[in-house]
């Protein structure tokens, strides 16, 4: 059953700040109050309707012609859709303010309950999966249920890996006191630290923020505090990583995985092979793009060696400026309608609707994502606004995760949520329309360079970045089989890909070996971060071919997009020439980076 995924959402009473008017969540189109009638209601009817739907199909699915195949769908998709909902009111209230012990209550509360409930409903995947092949192949050639083959094609592509009816039971019934405690806990430690910086007592968010300032004295303190307050928590952090690695090392090798990532890419509906192709690609270009380009800035900043507070600097050119939220949304809003006016029209609710929430606030969970709640609502996005550059290129960002679930949501719950790999696509292609709606304005040689160093800093934190944290993930969970892991091997294995991603123009300080710690990905959803690069590097070569002017361009766009989960990536990438598990095409996204690199470098010349 859907738990809360990453979520986020916003409210129409405005938060007055420096920023202007920041929106707040109304959570009304989910329910009105946390003790509303409806969420009884809900409950009641959750409760009632698994257990006539096992009732119903337990023992009975391979009987199923396609009439009563899509039947059984569609009473299943209402379940996901209240439960989902559900969850998502409960678990969006409580990201706004992790520190509250009644929003606290009440997500864990609804979760154990809705957990209970659908234990019955765990006969249905694995009773899926037994229905013999030819059956399977015949009942869905049927129209009637045609159109939710691929959904059911990634569910029977677990069927090697599927334990017995009575495991699988254990297993759904265990999750609130194993992996879902541990990430309450990772999620209640982070929104209540504090550091102090020069003496003041700072939140993550406000003491991360710091890591961008103008001044390089701030940099450092805000770097320092980091190192400390990370240090101070150091045990509880490796005992979180620990225990969550062994317990998946547990499942998958009872389920016979054949390694730790092999999970993510069942549920990414794509290739290992595809993924070790990107991975290898990115590890093979460090030198022609990270190392290269932080040689260029040590040498901007006057610098022999760049610090880990230098790493996203301002350049010394750049003039400190905030951007308040008008502009933030009138610049992301005009590069949106500059593509289409029909994306404009899509994200424009978001900010009239209360369907953002943007500013920073005490226990409000740090970062920012989109949360798609369910399908006959509306998506949720979450911000942590401070006015910088970057903040406006992360609401374009979660902006487009909106607008692609907005436009997938007509497939339904079954289909509309889209694999990870994909799901970055929308998110980040919103980022290049407002990067290269700025970029062709700029007046002057030194405002292009600024938005290219910009760009090229984003692209790789998207992607060398995280490939790096990839890496570290794999030796993390490869270590950890082999016995409990020490705070100090946690570190040395963070370590050996920060050195080998960044490259000779860094040194690190004392410190920096614990900053894994708060890497919520690391936590909540193991060996995700390969998405992000997925995601990058496709964007760019999706934006070539808008940029070359392929025909059709925009209609083949959103057409993908309205295709959620319902297409593989290579079906949805056919349209504009492009092929993910091509050996060449990694590298067309990469050289994108790399000529932007060029240009700069040229400049200095």
């Amino acid at each position: 059953m859907p738990l809360p995924r990453p979520l986020h959402a916003a409210a129409t009473t405005a938060g007055h700040n420096a920023f202007g008017n920041l929106p707040e969540w109304d959570l009304s189109d989910l329910y009105a109050a946390p003790d509303a009638a409806e969420i009884g209601r809900d409950m009641g009817w959750l409760e009632t309707a698994c257990a006539s739907f096992a009732k119903d199909y337990e023992g009975k699915l391979a009987a199923l012609d396609a009439a009563g195949m899509a039947k059984c769908i569609a009473r299943n998709e209402a379940i996901e859709n209240i439960a989902g909902r559900l969850m998502s009111y409960a678990g969006l209230r409580y990201y706004q303010n992790t520190l509250d012990a009644a929003r606290a209550k009440q997500m864990a509360d609804l979760q154990d309950k809705i957990t209970t409930f659908t234990t019955p409903l765990v006969f249905f995947g694995l009773e899926f999966n037994r229905i013999d092949e030819a059956q399977y192949q015949a009942v869905f050639a049927d129209p009637a249920v045609a159109r939710f083959k691929p959904a059911f094609d990634r569910l029977r592509a677990m069927r090697p890996y599927q334990l017995s009816d009575e495991l699988e039971r254990f297993l759904h019934d265990q999750s609130v006191v194993g992996s879902a405690a541990w990430n309450r806990l990772f999620d209640e430690q982070l929104a209540g630290m504090t550091f102090s910086v020069a003496g003041e007592s700072q939140s993550l968010e406000a003491t991360l923020d710091l890591m961008t300032d103008h001044d390089r004295s701030r940099r450092e303190a805000g770097a320092r505090a980091l190192a400390d307050g990370f240090a101070g928590q150091i045990k509880l952090f490796a005992r979180v990583h620990n225990t969550l690695a062994k317990e998946k090392e547990i499942e998958d090798r009872w389920r016979k995985m054949p390694n730790p990532q092999f999970s993510r890419h069942l549920s990414n509906h794509v290739e290992p092979e595809v993924v070790a192709a990107l991975r290898d690609a990115v590890v093979a270009a460090y030198p022609r793009l990270s190392h290269r380009y932080y040689t260029l800035k040590a040498k901007w900043l006057g610098l022999e060696k760049l610090q880990v507070w230098d790493r996203n600097a301002p350049l010394p050119t750049e003039a400190p400026r905030l951007i308040g939220w008008d502009e933030a949304r009138e610049t992301v809003l005009a590069a949106y309608a500059g593509f289409s006016p029909e994306m404009a029209a899509i994200a424009e609710p978001f900010f009239k609707r209360g369907w953002i929430d943007a500013a920073v606030k005490p226990g409000k969970a740090p970062g920012a994502f989109a949360h798609p709640t369910v399908t006959t609502v509306h998506p949720y996005v979450l911000l942590n606004y401070l006015g910088k550059p970057r903040d406006v290129m992360t609401l374009a960002h979660e902006l487009g995760h909106g607008v692609h679930q907005v436009l997938a949501a007509p497939q339904g719950e079954t289909l509309a949520p889209t694999p990870l790999t994909v799901a970055e696509t929308a998110s980040v292609f919103g980022e290049m329309l407002t990067f290269r709606r700025l970029l062709d304005a700029a007046k002057t040689p030194a405002e292009r360079k600024q938005l290219l160093a910009g760009k090229v800093e984003d692209q790789i934190n998207t992607v060398v970045r995280q490939i790096a944290f990839y890496d570290f993930e794999c030796k993390l969970h490869a270590a950890r089989a082999e016995g409990e892991l020490t705070p100090d091997g946690i570190n040395a294995l963070w370590m050996s890909v920060q050195a080998e991603s960044l490259g000779p123009a860094f040194e690190f300080m004392p410190g920096y070996e614990a900053f894994w710690a708060y890497i919520p990905h690391f936590v909540h959803s193991p060996f995700y971060v390969y998405a992000y690069a997925f995601g990058d590097g496709l964007v760019n070569a999706l934006y070539a071919a808008y940029a070359e002017g392929l025909p059709d361009f925009q209609a083949k766009y959103f057409e993908m997009l309205k295709a959620g989960g319902s297409k593989h990536h290579k079906d949805l990438l056919a349209p504009f020439g492009l092929d993910a598990s091509d050996p060449t095409f990694w590298g067309k996204g990469l050289g994108m980076i790399a000529s932007m690199i060029d240009e700069l470098e040229a400049m200095e010349g």
